[in-house]
């Protein structure tokens, strides 16, 4: 578990900023070279970020809870991987610009 608001400040604004421009649902998209199907849910009152992200065509995951204190900043809990390996994967994935509606 890894309090976001304990780093630097722009570590959680520069996360929550890049979060917000994926969307709800299914989307795909790259990371470097590398093709990865994600799936992002928000909570309805906006209070908890879940995302799971796979490679395609290979073996690597990607899964963490954000969760928005009451007060400012966020906590955020990888399962079972870094907060170091969460952060790089939400900054560097670049979502395609067309949502996939479901995944077969």
């Amino acid at each position: 578990m890894t309090a976001v608001r304990n780093g630097p400040p722009w570590v959680q604004a520069t996360l929550e900023d890049a979060l917000a421009k994926l969307p709800d649902g299914y989307v795909d998209g790259n990371l470097g070279k590398r093709s990865w199907g994600v799936a992002i849910k928000r909570s309805e009152e906006g209070k908890r970020i879940w995302l799971c992200g796979e490679e395609l065509g290979g073996t690597d995951i990607v899964s963490f809870n954000l969760y928005r204190l009451a007060g400012p900043g966020s906590i955020l809990k990888p399962c079972e991987m870094s907060s170091a390996k969460v952060i790089d994967f939400v900054l560097g994935f670049e979502a395609s610009t067309k949502k996939v509606e479901s995944r077969p």
